[in-house]
Order: C-alpha cells, then sequence, then structure tokens
C-alpha cells in the first residue's frame, strides 16, 4: 500500500499535490530503482571510486545498512536529511539511503560557508545532517542529530546499520523526496522540492536515448540533486558504472578518466576550456570519453569547434535548470548537430513553450519566457510534472507555476526546426563556470561594511568560465577610492560566501547611473565592463586594489 503524502504537510511549506502519469517500464521511486537495478544487473559493478567498488547487490545492501544508521538517529518519511560530502561512493550512498527511507534529502555544498551552510539546515528544518567530522562538529546542534563520515575511513560508516531490506513499494512517487536550493534574488536561496518521480525522469528520457550501460563521471558535486538525477539515477537505469571523481582541475579528471575508463560525463564549459588548453593533457588519456554533455554556464564561441579539432568528436550542448529538474533540452535536431549556439531541441519528457506576459504559447522564432510543461505525445505522454514548489514560499510556488507550467524567467525563442536559443539568462544570474552566483547574495555581505554605502554585483565575460563575477562599489561618505581595500573586500565576503561567488575584481564609483525608480542600471555597469562604454556627465568606475587571484581552478 503505497503512502500518500497528508495534504496539510503541501500547504504547511508552500507546496501543490501533483498526480503524473507512471513511467512506463521504469519503477515508481528511486527508492525501489535500486531493488530493481540489483536484481538487473546483480554482481556487475555499479559504483567505484579510488576506495572502493561495490556492485548492484552489494551497493543494495549498503543502502539499507546505511538507511538504518539514519533511522537510528530518528529519520523518519518527510524529514529532511541534509548531506555535505565530497565525490566520493559515500555521497551516492547517502542520497539513495535517503530515498529508501522516504526522507526529504538536501544538499550542501562543501564549498558554502558555513553561514550558508547553516541557513539551509535551518531553512528546510534538516534534522540530520551527512558530512564530515568536522562539518558535523559545526553544524549538528540542538534538533539537528550528525552522522559523521570520514572518506578515508577503511571501514565505511554505513556497516554500522543493518542490511534489513527496507519498503520502497510503500513511499509515495508524488511526495516531496528533495530540496535543491537555488540561489534567490533578494539574497537569500530558496529551495525547489522535487518528488522522487520528478528525479526518475529525466533520467529516463536520457536513459531511452542512449540506453547503454556506460561507465559516468562526475566532477560537478553530488550535492547538487540534478548532478544525483544525471549521474546516480541515470546510471541504476542503464546499468553502467558510476565513478564520483573528487577532482575538477582538468589534469586531476583526465587522470580519473583513464583510471577507470570513463566513457560519459556531464561537465561545464570551463572543464571542457581546460581540456583544449592544458598541454600535458595527452587526447590519448581521454580517449574512452565518447558522450560529453555541457551545460549550466555560457559555452564561449569556438569552443566546440576546438574540441572537435583536437578529440575528433563533439560534445552536446543543452539547456536545464534547477526547477525542471536538470536537462530540458539538447537533443539533436532530425537534420544532424544543433547549430552552435544554440541549445538543442526539446527532451522527449517534456513540451518547452515560450510565452508571453499573459501566458500565451508564442510562435516560432518569437522572443518570450521559456517555460516547461508536460507533453502530451510519445512514450512519456502525461509524465511530466513540474516541481512541487519553493519550500515555504507560496508565492514565489503560485508565480513560477502559473498557467499549469513552469516558468523559468529566461528569456528565449525556439526557431522553426524546434531548436531553443536562450536569449538571456534570470535578470542578474550570473553563471560562473557553471555555479550559479546571485548577486543579491554578495551584495548582501558587502553593504554591511561601514565602507561602503552600496554596491552592485554583475557579470563580466570570461574566456573560460563563461562569466566571472565583478563587484562595484559607492564608497559611504567620507571614505575614499583609496580607503577602499580589493583585499579586505575579498576576505569579508570569503567568510559569509562560498569561494567562487567572491567578485573577481572591484570598482568604485561617485555615482552610479540610475533609472526613474533611483534603481541602478546593471546592464549600463554589464556594457561598460564589455567594451568601456559610459554616460556621459559620470566619472566612469576606478579600479580598487588589484584582481583577486582565482581562489579555485573551477567553479
Amino acid at each position: 500500500m503505497t503512502a500518500i503524502t497528508p495534504p496539510d504537510f503541501l500547504v504547511e511549506h508552500g507546496l501543490v499535490g501533483v498526480a503524473p502519469r507512471r513511467i512506463p517500464d521504469v519503477p515508481a521511486t528511486v527508492a525501489a530503482l535500486v531493488d530493481h537495478a540489483a536484481d538487473t544487473y546483480g554482481d556487475a559493478p555499479a559504483l567505484a571510486d579510488r576506495r572502493r567498488r561495490l556492485s548492484f547487490i552489494e551497493l543494495r545492501e549498503a543502502v539499507d545498512r546505511a538507511a538504518d544508521v539514519l533511522a537510528a538517529t530518528g529519520v523518519r518519511p518527510l524529514d529532511r536529511v541534509a548531506m555535505s560530502l565530497p565525490n566520493t561512493t559515500d555521497a551516492v550512498i547517502g542520497f539513495l539511503a535517503t530515498m529508501r527511507l522516504g526522507a526529504i534529502w538536501v544538499g550542501v555544498n562543501t564549498h558554502l560557508a558555513q553561514p550558508e551552510q547553516r541557513f539551509l539546515l535551518d531553512d528546510s528544518g534538516a534534522t540530520t545532517v551527512i558530512a564530515s567530522p568536522a562539518a558535523v562538529s559545526g553544524l549538528a546542534r540542538d534538533g539537528i542529530a550528525g552522522v559523521a563520515v570520514d572518506v578515508d575511513a577503511v571501514a565505511p560508516w554505513w556497516l554500522a546499520g543493518s542490511p534489513e531490506r527496507h519498503m520502497a513499494e510503500q513511499l509515495d512517487p508524488d511526495g516531496p523526496a528533495a530540496i535543491a536550493y537555488t540561489s534567490g534574488t533578494t539574497g537569500r536561496p530558496k529551495g525547489a522540492v522535487h518528488s522522487q518521480h520528478n528525479m526518475l525522469l529525466p533520467a529516463s528520457a536520457l536513459t531511452r536515448q542512449e540506453p547503454l550501460p556506460l561507465v559516468q563521471g562526475t566532477i560537478l558535486p553530488l550535492t547538487i540533486l540534478n548532478m544525483q538525477v544525471l549521474s546516480t539515477v541515470q546510471s541504476l537505469l542503464c546499468g553502467g558504472v558510476l565513478v564520483p571523481i573528487d577532482r575538477m582541475d582538468a589534469v586531476g579528471v583526465a587522470g580519473w578518466v583513464s583510471e577507470f575508463g570513463v566513457q560519459r560525463m556531464y561537465v561545464t564549459p570551463p572543464t571542457v576550456y581546460d581540456l583544449l588548453t592544458r598541454p600535458e593533457i595527452d587526447p590519448a588519456d581521454i580517449a574512452t570519453l565518447s558522450h560529453l554533455g555541457v551545460g549550466g554556464a555560457k559555452c564561449p564561441e569556438g569552443l566546440r569547434e576546438r574540441y572537435r579539432e583536437r578529440f575528433g568528436r563533439d560534445f552536446v550542448f543543452g539547456y536545464g535548470l534547477t526547477e525542471a529538474p536538470t536537462s530540458v533540452t539538447g537533443a539533436a535536431p532530425a537534420g544532424g548537430p544543433s547549430p552552435l549556439g544554440s541549445s538543442g531541441v526539446e527532451r522527449e519528457h517534456v513540451a518547452v513553450t515560450i510565452r508571453d506576459a499573459d501566458g500565451a504559447v508564442l510562435g516560432a522564432d518569437q522572443e518570450g519566457e521559456i517555460c516547461v510543461g508536460v507533453t502530451s505525445e510519445g512514450w512519456f505522454a502525461g509524465c511530466y510534472s513540474t516541481m512541487l514548489g519553493y519550500w515555504n514560499h507560496p508565492d514565489r510556488t503560485s508565480e513560477a507555476l502559473r498557467h499549469g507550467v513552469l516558468h523559468t524567467g529566461d528569456v528565449g525563442r525556439i526557431d522553426g526546426e524546434g531548436i531553443l536559443w536562450v536569449l538571456d539568462r534570470r535578470s542578474d544570474l550570473i553563471l560562473r563556470g557553471g555555479a550559479n552566483v546571485y548577486p543579491a547574495e554578495v551584495e548582501r555581505v558587502v553593504e554591511t561594511l561601514p565602507e561602503v554605502a552600496e554596491v552592485a554585483v554583475v557579470p563580466r565575460e570570461h574566456e573560460r568560465l563563461g562569466e566571472e563575477v565583478i563587484g562595484v562599489i559607492l564608497p559611504a561618505a567620507g571614505t575614499p577610492v583609496a580607503g577602499l581595500d580589493a583585499q579586505a573586500l575579498a576576505e569579508a565576503c570569503g567568510a559569509q560566501l562560498a569561494r567562487y561567488k567572491v567578485p573577481a575584481e572591484w570598482y568604485a564609483v561617485e555615482q552610479f547611473p540610475r533609472n526613474a525608480m533611483g534603481k541602478v542600471v546593471k546592464p549600463v555597469l554589464r556594457r561598460w565592463l564589455a567594451d568601456g562604454t559610459w554616460p556621459d556627465g559620470l566619472a566612469p568606475p576606478v579600479r580598487i586594489g588589484q584582481p583577486v587571484a582565482d581562489p579555485i581552478q573551477s567553479a
């Protein structure tokens, strides 16, 4: 008997109920998929890193043991379990164990500053956190239990649990199962809530398109729900081997690809750029990498051609978002590969439309908001459901899900061939190497400094990262530009924010360009960074100190 999520739980947290058609020939939940994969693929290799390797049968036992460990801390269905681990087998098992219990998984990026991590735990109402011993000591407190995971330990953490089977068929496929936090325009992240069904659908569509049991490497953090979908769920469906990679630098990644024979990866443009520009990378080291999906950031011009020239094959560039979840376009049109600069055609499981402000669907080549909804045709007809909403934000849920579709906030057009062209990302969003940086998050921190009256954070194009973060400051009265210290500004940001959100350069202005409502006109700042154009009558920005060294090799 399947448990149904209590309606009052949905109402309490600002969510909506959904009832999509079940996916043909696929288990109803991710939890049940663990059993299905073990029964189907048996002793075939399922999960491997440099610490341990597990077959599908061994993976099921590890997941059940881990679920028992979590249950011993008091985790029950619909409780929130936060996980902050690097890319190892532990991160996969922790996620699947949470699904097995019918709890709600919350990914917490290990790169976030502790105040950011605390906010996610507090906002989600997490009762348990799975993290390194050091992180657990800093995050677990009254009301939050800690499961300390030493990823280098010989004996894995889940061995403390019982291998008794958990009854996956009793779980609600359409109830809340994960909260994927995406940075908010108000300076605080908001959590997109997805069901286990939502996670299965895009992975099923990608597996149907490419059913081979490939060796899949994962370099983007498995604390990102999209990566659990594209890596963990997809590998369980196709019977491939999942290889969590704990390196993000291109040379390190190439070593993993060579060692494990990785065939498929989903990456951001900076990784591709590094594979092309690092002379110490021998193309033979990544000869097995036949299936490369690229997304999450602006793709610099010429990158595809350079990749094809060096490695003799192409990669697929697509469009997706946390709220979808993950990929919604990227498939090649019937006539061949997608044109450069485009994001391909819609995936089989969704219907992508362009709509005007009133929700009306626009025709070919008309510009409007990109929206995602259910398809009425094909194998996945009726299977798509939108996210359940934003956790504890009913007004934002209603706004995002109006007219029965997901409104992305992104501007685009679909041409006569059905190819999506993304024209502009959400108004202020900076996509730094595939990592979302909302200026309001950074501005909120910088404006607490006594020497700062106002700050505007904007993107600048970057050859490798796609975009980098730039801070423009209006000094407080009585503070000269010489009194501003770029390093001190960076350190103040770094104490509260993930390092990839810290501006790479800082500028000061005597006066911001403003509109009639007094708001800073950020397009003017972006244009100045691009070509030096600045309004007459206003003194142009002055750089503060020296550029801040890039703190990490990739976002």
